[in-house]
């Protein structure tokens, strides 16, 4: 009897110990875990949005070795990202070397798995001249780019305006769109009149076309080119009501002021480019403008019928949306009006017409007084 007791007893004790044991170590591996929780929190800080369709992706930043819970204002940093994912043994994945996209100022990985940690590190020794081969290599994939998106959002709630303000127009390419009130607008390039003009435009911007015309009006009320471009009824009464009745209500102070060196005289029996004695233009000069039709040059990439160099100025260069989507030329207006169109160019052609688009993509010439599609640019900022 005390025998059996005895084991009773010694089974007890062992019963306790070992459930002792398994306690110890439950609230050890808590403990543990707590631990390793508390550390991971303090050294990473989930961002919210940075990296898009990874939900469990944290991020260690640090700015100049110092931890800091948040990215840093844009600035002239180097950077070096390096992500690791840790296994249940405590051993790592192999490192993923990422890179920072200083346009869109926001990490750039070709390839993490969930559950990595990511060092992000910052540091204050990048020359402005790195900076700005970063900042233009982007700009110029954006510009060499079609893309097509609807970019009303950032229009709306404002971040547009200030992806050009930045010069690096994070998420900006050619072709993308803003539905306005009455008209869709295009971005027909980016920058392309920098450093254009007298005094100098400096300030970085997207050069914009509505997608389709924004009406059917003359150039002069009779067949002349007398006065040129600038001297047109066109420049001077009818490009003025459309910015203030389409243009300014959709982006107010947001359209830039430019100066353009405009036509302003045409002598009749001048010989013009494409060998006629019919009148060309023989002068030019600077003038502020906010809305201009566009030339020969813009949507062709070369003059053809304009009379003479008169006529092309600042606007020298074919925009990048017909560069690299040429079909837009003829077929910008289907969508929005279901039919193809005819449009304005600004060269004068001769003593009678000025240079013009048809719907056949050919480019031509309409005498003056006749009604055609008027289908401006105008840049914002």
């Amino acid at each position: 009897m005390k025998l059996r007791k005895y084991y009773e007893i010694k089974y007890k004790q062992i019963c306790i110990c070992v459930f002792f044991l398994i306690l110890v170590f439950i609230l050890g591996l808590v403990l543990f875990r707590s631990y390793a929780i508390y550390v991971e929190k303090k050294e990473y800080d989930i961002i919210e949005g940075e990296i898009p369709g990874f939900s469990d992706i944290k991020l260690a930043i640090l700015i100049d070795g110092e931890k800091s819970e948040t990215i840093p204002e844009r600035g002239l940093y180097a950077t070096e990202v390096i992500c690791k994912k840790t296994q249940e043994d405590g051993s790592f994945t192999t490192t993923t070397v990422g890179s920072w996209d200083y346009n869109a100022w926001n990490l750039k990985l070709d390839y993490i798995e969930n559950g990595s940690r990511c060092n992000v590190s910052f540091t204050s020794n990048l020359s402005q001249e790195e900076y700005d081969s970063y900042i233009n290599a982007g700009v110029s994939l954006r510009r060499n780019t079609y893309r097509g998106k609807d970019i009303t959002a950032y229009y709306q709630n404002g971040t547009l305006y200030s992806m050009i303000e930045s010069c690096s127009f994070d998420d900006i390419y050619v072709g993308d769109y803003i539905e306005g009130s009455k008209f869709t607008w295009l971005v027909a390039d980016l920058n392309n009149y920098i450093y254009t003009g007298n005094p100098t435009l400096k300030r970085c911007h997207a050069t914009i076309i509505p997608k389709g015309p924004l009406t059917q009006a003359r150039m002069n009320s009779t067949n002349t080119t007398v006065g040129g471009y600038y001297g047109s009824e066109m420049v001077q009464k009818t490009l003025t009501n459309l910015l203030h009745e389409y243009i300014f209500p959709d982006f107010g102070d947001h359209v830039v002021n430019y100066y353009s060196l405009l036509s302003n005289d045409m002598i009749s029996n001048l010989i013009n480019r494409y060998g006629r004695s019919t009148g060309a233009t023989n002068n030019f000069a600077w003038y502020e403008r906010k809305i201009d039709l566009m030339s020969e040059v813009n949507v062709f990439g070369n003059t053809i019928w304009s009379s003479s160099g008169f006529d092309v100025g600042i606007d020298n260069e074919q925009y990048a949306i017909f560069r690299l989507r040429s079909e837009l030329i003829h077929s910008l207006g289907k969508e929005q009006s279901g039919n193809v169109f005819n449009f304005w160019l600004k060269n004068v052609v001769d003593q009678y017409a000025f240079g013009f688009v048809y719907s056949g993509r050919d480019a031509s010439s309409l005498g003056a007084s006749n009604t055609g599609g008027v289908l401006p640019r105008f840049l914002i900022d």
